[in-house]
């Protein structure tokens, strides 16, 4: 394994596979803040070109955390396919990026190479991918799921209706649910994220959006995101929920911060499976994003870029119907400005679909770090020529609850018709019913007034 290289008769030596892929990373805040970045745009480069030379089976043989420390590195060896590994093994990181950009390789191919692929292998090649490679790639690579209605099929985009309120207020959600989807968002699912993590609260919320969907009939799913053992108490107690919500981190001990384990999200796919009020196969909806372990202390010197990529691999296992991204979301100590952010988000979206997550993304700013609308514009316009699956949906582009900001439902509306794309059938025709939207996927002069919805 060579791990060195001369760029303009300058030599550039690494220490190993993490350095490798620390160093041939994009600049993030947070791998600088652990001092395992580049030093010079020079050092990046080198970095890079003895990535893209190093084989699959280097990758693999020298991994950047050992899995006798780690569950998720151990999940990672327990889960890939050896079948399809023991084929590919050869292939350098380079020869891999050709691989995925080529014309003549379709959606089936690399969803058939994910499944022999760790976390690292692809993070390393969207190192060495532009921009402009890591959107083609995500657009070509397909991946669905299925819960109540299906989600991920092309020529759809698909939103989460987050109608959150300050203190829960059961009618507030409610006013602001409406609102969303009388702008023709909700088909990824109506999401709400609580205030207080109580049983009693959490059910409230759940009978609430329940009761809603069930009385307009809206093809849709239903979650509330709270913690996993406080969703699956609820729902043991009768509560109705299509789907489980988890936040993930990339290392064993960033999950237990998190209050997790695989022993536990086992047990809530177990009981979401049970008694989840959908019929599909994919009920459980995860939330990742870059830099979370370093904000915890607990990234064991890993850079973001691999360890994102691992909690992919931690997802899959789950089958999810819906996982996004919201690198961006934590500050500037990880993602500090609009390029960063960019950069994140676009290679999550790839990392995702890669590795077989049917993938949405969140390309979300807060107040105190340096990115600014257009940023947060620029962004999601490229996720969606590249083929998210679903954005949020927030009242005003504001979150009063999270105090972040995302796409709003106007934003939604706008999204679709700038890609020609339309939401899920079901709902689309369901839309259509209710005279908010045409055939074409565009908003009528009724969208937007959610009082059609108490008029009933």
């Amino acid at each position: 394994m060579k791990l060195k290289t001369k760029i303009s008769g300058v030599s550039y030596q690494f220490n190993s596979v993490r350095d490798v892929l620390a160093k041939a990373n994009e600049e993030k805040s947070g791998d600088v803040l652990l001092k395992i970045a580049a030093t010079s745009a020079a050092e990046r480069a080198a970095a890079k070109v003895v990535l893209s030379e190093l084989t699959l089976e280097d990758i693999r043989n020298n991994p950047v955390i050992d899995p006798e420390i780690d569950e998720v590195a151990r999940i990672e060896e327990e889960t890939i396919n050896e079948t399809i590994y023991n084929e590919i093994k050869h292939w350098t990181v380079g020869y891999l990026r050709e691989y995925i950009l080529s014309h003549d390789t379709q959606s089936r191919e690399l969803n058939r190479i994910g499944k022999g692929l760790n976390g690292a292998m692809a993070a390393g090649v969207a190192k060495i991918m532009s921009t402009m490679d890591l959107i083609y790639a995500g657009k070509k690579i397909i991946v669905t799921a299925t819960c109540n209605t299906t989600i991920g099929k092309p020529n759809s985009l698909a939103y989460r209706c987050q109608g959150n309120h300050p203190t829960d207020l059961p009618e507030g959600i409610l006013l602001s649910v409406m609102e969303g989807i009388s702008y023709g968002s909700g088909d990824a699912c109506i999401g709400i994220n609580p205030v207080d993590d109580t049983i009693n609260n959490i059910t409230s919320i759940m009978e609430t959006i329940y009761e809603f969907m069930m009385e307009w009939e809206i093809p849709t799913q239903t979650v509330v995101l709270g913690h996993i053992s406080t969703q699956m108490e609820c729902i043991s107690q009768g509560a109705k929920s299509s789907m489980l919500f988890q936040s993930l981190a990339g290392t064993e001990e960033a999950n237990k911060a998190f209050g997790i384990s695989d022993k536990m999200l086992t047990e809530g796919y177990d009981l979401i499976h049970r008694q989840s009020i959908a019929g599909g196969e994919n009920l459980m909806y995860f939330e990742t994003g870059q830099g979370s372990e370093l904000s915890i202390g607990a990234s064991h010197g890993v850079d973001q870029v691999t360890l994102e990529a691992k909690k992919y691999i931690l997802a899959r296992k789950f089958k999810p119907f819906m996982l996004n991204t919201v690198s961006g979301f934590i500050g500037p100590e990880t993602i500090f400005d609009g390029r960063q952010m960019l950069r994140a988000n676009i290679e999550d979206h790839f990392m995702g679909k890669l590795l077989g997550i049917p993938m949405g993304t969140a390309p979300v700013y807060t107040n105190h770090t340096v990115m600014n609308q257009n940023d947060h514009e620029m962004a999601t316009m490229l996720l969606a020529l590249g083929g998210s699956n679903f954005f949020m949906g927030v009242p005003g582009g504001d979150d009063v609850m999270l105090s972040y900001q995302d796409t709003s439902y106007h934003d939604d509306a706008t999204l679709r018709e700038l890609t020609g794309r339309k939401p899920i059938k079901d709902y689309h025709e369901w839309l259509m019913k209710q005279e908010i939207m045409d055939e074409n996927g565009v908003l009528t002069a009724k969208a937007g007034d959610a009082t059609i919805f108490y008029k009933k």
